[in-house]
Order: structure tokens, then C-alpha cells, then sequence
């Protein structure tokens, strides 16, 4: 009979039997639960005893539960956990302010299985805190750490007694005379005052907290460097008032320099002398020479498809002699970009916070695109791009001030070959530079949750000063970090750029001082410096046209990303803008996703980017950018 019943009758009729089911199986299973004790007296038990628990709810359980201690685990360890078990209830209510309430118990003993042990508790009105006493003697009472700690006590006057609440204001008040110094503080009194008829609780803290200590000699053990140079370092003053935080920032200030491998700052108070503290320094050096790897690639089809993996190598020598002179040098290959730079770092009137920085670079760039018209297609095809050799040397001061602001002001000479419409030009440049930046971050991880990093750049250079053309140069750049839910996070950034000169000169500008887009901290989907102003331009019949860069550059950004777990993120952006010149102005947006992976040593990125629209040097673009490191 079923056979001949339509297809979707048959679907109910199951449907409906699996619904039948499903409720019949609910209802049996919350009898079960409704008839089950543990279900109300929700018990705790091993092989010897079952202990049940009524009257309280879940917090207060989970505190007589911890009072009780560990479960037996053999006979005689039964008769003392049942011996003691009314008392350790007793001080279990009694701690969150619960006196004088009823316990009755019943034990039920069995050969062959567990004892059961059940505990009803009917509890009495608690006590309640009526007066809190708290009076400082000595000049911690005038601190601001003091006054914020006190306006943020746990224990406040209407408040169920809680002995909890109370030694934790005990050891707080205590160890915040410690972070400042005052070691000889003690208690003149504490206590809880109860008053069982009223049930109220007045509460004592009566605290002498002494002198404070100073900060003494400062003694270095361990490092080479000169005394004088590592007492730059020393953020507090001789015989200032001692702080921990000051410890903990001079830790930081020293591991900071990149001089030292280990580092223990150690206030040596058994040996202090009328309230002032020595503090020795035991440090290790780094290795004399470490070398670091970092990878990279770029695949798709852009201008042209191509797989271009980059690879740096990065030499540091952290100390090449006493007076902290340091060397960085790095070599970043990839098939047309290879660079090699090397920097001298000299301090100057404090190790981190003002340095001399020598470079050396000899660089080989490529920018743009050039092409060549094909007649049987009737459209161009990439034929290469513009190159670049760059010899520059130069000097830079640079200055880290408190408020985090990096000011810098150099002077660089730049000699750079290249040709331009078959044409070659090796003009050189004498640039005054002057930049600040600032970045902000919520926390020193490589993953930060919120940040803003903005930075400021100003080159300058004339003919009469022996440079090619007089030309000047403004660059803006930000970058925005945002968490504001948690898994959701934010980051925008957005570049700007301008170079003041005329257009007749363009061509005397080297490639690398103009302005191309594209690349994985540009717009993704391209390939790195691809875009820009183009010009097309015959030679010997053959048409060809070639991204030369442009005088202006406006590229922004946002990706939202979402953490699937701690360590994975997934991520989608968009990004917009070109560089241009005043006769061309293209705007490119591109969109993509991409997978993130938060390593030890920071995110590494891999996203997939694709052109919107078109491009007359770049059609149907998209590319693959693997990347590393934080993003501030």
C-alpha cells in the first residue's frame, strides 16, 4: 500500500514519526534528570564517599567544595574528611560572610560501595559591611598610586562580607608599598571586627608605611661597553625614589640597544644604607655576528606572469667596539631587483635615542612596464622594464624624542643610470632629507590589536647645490589597526606623495625618486611598481609604449580579517589609487582574500589580489603576494 503512496506523502509520514520519536526521547530523558538527585544536590564523589550539597547556590557550592579539600582515597582519610567536613563548611560560608547558619547532615554507610554523605544547609542573613577603616601613615598616603588603588578597593560599606575581598586589599596595599619603595611598611592593625547581633562587620587597616627608599649606584657587570655610554641608558636619576616600574623600563631600555643577549636588573636591598638602594646590572653579550633569512614571493599574471621569489639577507654586528658603534648589512635578491645596503650606526648622546647612521647602497630596480605593439594582434605586449642602477651614499642623524616621535634629517647622494625611451640618462642628486614619524601600538606583540603609525618625509635638492634640477619632494603615509570586536580586526592604510618640478624635467627624475603603484604594500593584484603615467613612442617603425612613473601617487586600503583560531586568520581587502601625473589619472581598485598565519616570529600573509578594472599596460590582472612580518 505504501508503494503506491506519492513521494513527498511518504516524506511527512517519516518526518512526522521522527518527530514523534525525537519528543519521546526528550521527555523521558528530563524525567530522568528531574528524578536523579544529583540533578538538585549536585554531587561530588569517588570509590569511598559522595558528598551532596543542598541549600546553596552554584558559587557558594563551588566554595564549600574547595573548603572540603581533596576526596579521601582510603578509610582512615574518610573518618577525618567526615570529622572535619562540618568545620571547613562552617569557615566556607562564613569567609563570603554567611555566620551562624544551620547544617544538617546525614551519613549513609555501605559495605560493598561508597558512603553517601548529605549535607543541607539553611543559611542566615549575612553580615554586612557597615565601616571600613583604612588610614596610611607616612608619605605613601600622598602618592598618586595610592589614591587611584584606593578609589578602586574591592570592599565597599553595604557589601555582603567577603574575607576574600579583604586579604586581597591586605596584599595589595602591601605590594604597592613595595613597587614604591617603601620596604620597611608594615601593619599597626588589621582585622574584622563582627558584630553577630547586628550582623554587621567593621573592617581595620591601619598601615605605616616608612620611608621610601632612593635609587643608589647603578653597577654594570658583565659588558665591555663604556661606563659612560651604559650609564645613558640609566632612565632614573641618583637617589631618586625608587620605583619597580623604573626597574622594569630600564630592563627594557637595555634590551632595546640589541647589545645584550641576557639581561637581570637587581635592586641589592640587604645591602641599602639609609634608605638608598644599590642596583646592579648583570648582562651577557650578544654573539658577535648573527645573520637572519627572510622570504618572499610574488606569482600571477599582471603585466606579465611570472613567479619572482625574494630572498634577504640581513648581517648584524650588534657591538664592534666599546663605544657601541654597531653594522647592519643586508642583500635582497630576487631575479631583477637585487639591492645591498650597509649601515654604520654611531651613538651619539644616547645609545637608542640619537644616532649617526652611515649608508652605503648599490641598487638595481626595475619599474613599470615597457611594451611593444604587435601588428597581428593589434595590441602591445611586455617587453621588459624600465631599469634602473642606483649608487648612493649618505649620512642621517636620528633622534627618538618621549612623546615616541622618530625625527630624522640626512643628506644623500644619489647617482642613478637608466634609459627612457631608448634614451640614457645617469643625472646625480644631492638631497636634503627631514622626516618624522610616530606609530602607536596597544601592545609590543608582532600581532598588535589596535594601532596608528604615520609618517612624514621631505627631500630637497637644487642645481646651484650640484644636483641635476631643483626638485622637492613631500610623502605622507598612515596605517590604522582597529579590534573592535573580538576576531574582528581592521587595518587601513593610505599613501600620498608629490613631486614638485616641472614637466618638462620629468625625465631627469630618476625612476626611483617618481611614483609607481602596485605590490603587495601598494595595490595587490599587480605587480610591484607596475603602474603609472605611460608614454608611447616609436623607434624605427615599431611602436612602443612605457610606464615612466608620475609626479603624484594616491593608493588607500582596508581589509577586514577574522581570526578562525589565536594563530589563523582569514582576510578579505580592497585597495585603490595609482600614481599619476596631472595629464593621467587612472584610479585601479582591486579586491581579493588571503589566509594569515600569526608565527612566532609574525604574521605571514599569503593573499590573492585581482584587478577590477583594466589597465591600458596591465588587462585582466591577479596575482598571488606571500609576505612577512608585523604590520606596524
Amino acid at each position: 500500500m505504501n508503494d503506491s503512496l506519492p513521494q513527498c506523502v511518504l516524506c511527512r509520514v517519516k518526518a512526522i514519526k521522527v518527530r514523534q520519536r525525537l519528543k519521546k526521547i526528550l521527555y523521558l530523558s528530563l524525567c530522568f534528570l528531574l528524578f536523579t538527585p544529583s540533578f538538585w544536590a549536585h554531587a561530588i564523589s569517588n570509590d569511598l564517599i559522595q558528598v551532596k550539597i543542598t541549600g546553596v547556590g552554584s558559587k557558594l557550592r563551588q566554595n564549600i567544595i574547595a573548603h572540603l579539600g581533596q576526596l579521601p582515597k582510603s578509610k582512615s582519610q574518610r573518618h577525618a574528611f567526615i570529622f572535619n567536613a562540618k568545620t571547613n563548611i562552617n569557615d566556607a560560608l562564613e569567609s563570603v560572610g554567611y555566620y551562624q547558619s544551620s547544617l544538617a547532615v546525614n551519613l549513609t554507610r555501605a559495605s560493598h560501595s561508597a558512603w553517601v554523605y548529605e549535607i543541607s544547609i539553611a543559611l542566615n542573613d549575612p553580615i554586612i559591611v557597615k565601616d571600613v577603616d583604612i588610614k596610611v601613615d607616612g608619605s605613601l598616603a600622598s602618592e598618586a598610586a595610592y589614591a587611584k588603588w584606593f578609589s578602586l578597593i574591592p570592599i565597599k560599606i553595604g557589601d555582603r562580607l567577603n574575607h576574600g575581598r579583604y586579604e586581597t586589599t591586605k596584599s595589595q596595599l602591601i605590594g604597592l608599598a613595595l613597587e614604591n619603595g617603601f620596604f620597611n611598611a608594615s601593619y599597626k592593625q588589621s582585622q574584622i571586627q563582627i558584630n553577630r547581633i547586628t550582623k554587621s562587620a567593621s573592617i581595620v587597616l591601619h598601615f605605616k608605611s616608612g620611608d621610601r627608599f632612593k635609587f643608589g649606584q647603578v653597577d654594570f657587570v658583565g659588558s665591555d661597553l663604556d661606563k659612560t655610554l651604559l650609564h645613558e641608558l640609566v632612565p632614573f636619576e641618583h637617589e631618586s625614589y625608587y620605583s619597580t616600574d623604573k626597574i622594569s623600563e630600564f630592563s627594557s631600555i637595555l634590551s632595546q640597544t640589541g647589545y645584550f643577549r641576557s639581561i637581570k636588573v637587581l635592586p641589592k636591598l640587604n645591602e641599602s644604607e639609609n634608605e638608598v638602594v644599590p642596583i646592579k646590572v648583570e648582562t651577557q653579550n650578544r654573539a658577535p655576528h648573527s645573520i637572519e633569512v627572510g622570504l618572499g614571493a610574488d606569482f600571477g599574471s599582471s603585466s606579465e606572469r611570472e613567479l619572482e621569489p625574494r630572498v634577504r639577507l640581513t648581517w648584524h654586528t650588534p657591538q664592534i667596539n666599546r663605544h657601541g658603534h654597531s653594522q647592519q648589512t643586508s642583500f635582497e635578491w630576487s631575479r631583477e631587483r637585487p639591492k645591498l645596503r650597509t649601515t654604520y650606526t654611531i651613538p651619539l648622546s644616547h645609545p637608542i635615542n640619537d644616532q649617526l647612521k652611515i649608508q652605503v647602497g648599490l641598487i638595481r630596480d626595475k619599474y613599470g612596464v615597457t611594451q611593444k605593439f604587435d601588428t597581428k594582434d593589434g595590441d602591445f605586449r611586455t617587453s621588459g622594464k624600465l631599469e634602473s642602477e642606483q649608487f648612493l651614499y649618505g649620512a642621517a642623524r636620528q633622534q627618538i624624542f618621549k612623546n615616541n616621535w622618530i625625527m630624522s634629517y640626512s643628506i644623500k647622494s644619489l647617482k642613478e643610470v637608466y634609459t627612457q625611451e631608448d634614451m640614457e640618462y645617469s643625472p646625480l642628486y644631492y638631497l636634503l632629507g627631514l622626516s618624522f614619524s610616530r606609530t602607536i601600538r596597544s601592545d609590543d606583540s608582532l600581532d598588535p590589536k589596535s594601532g596608528f603609525r604615520q609618517d612624514y618625509h621631505f627631500e630637497y635638492a637644487d642645481k646651484y647645490l650640484g644636483s641635476a634640477i631643483r626638485l622637492a619632494k613631500l610623502e605622507a603615509s598612515y596605517k590604522w589597526i582597529v579590534t573592535p570586536i573580538e576576531r574582528h580586526r581592521f587595518v587601513s592604510r593610505l599613501d600620498l606623495g608629490v613631486n614638485i618640478a616641472t614637466s618638462d624635467q620629468l625625465a631627469l627624475i630618476p625612476p626611483s625618486l617618481r611614483y609607481f603603484a602596485g605590490g603587495d604594500q601598494s595595490i595587490r593584484g599587480y605587480g610591484f611598481q607596475e603602474l603609472g603615467p605611460y608614454r608611447d613612442y616609436i623607434i624605427d617603425g615599431q611602436k612602443y609604449r612605457q610606464v615612466i612613473g608620475g609626479r603624484y601617487l594616491a593608493v588607500a586600503s582596508v581589509e577586514y580579517q577574522y581570526y578562525l583560531t589565536p594563530k589563523w586568520r582569514i582576510a578579505t581587502f580592497v585597495d585603490a589609487g595609482n600614481a599619476y601625473d596631472l595629464s593621467q589619472f587612472k584610479p585601479l581598485v582591486s579586491t581579493g582574500l588571503g589566509i594569515h598565519w600569526i608565527s612566532p616570529v609574525g604574521p605571514i600573509r599569503l593573499n590573492l589580489g585581482v584587478g577590477v578594472n583594466n589597465n591600458n599596460t596591465a588587462k585582466t590582472p591577479w596575482r598571488i603576494h606571500l609576505t612577512m612580518g608585523s604590520e606596524l
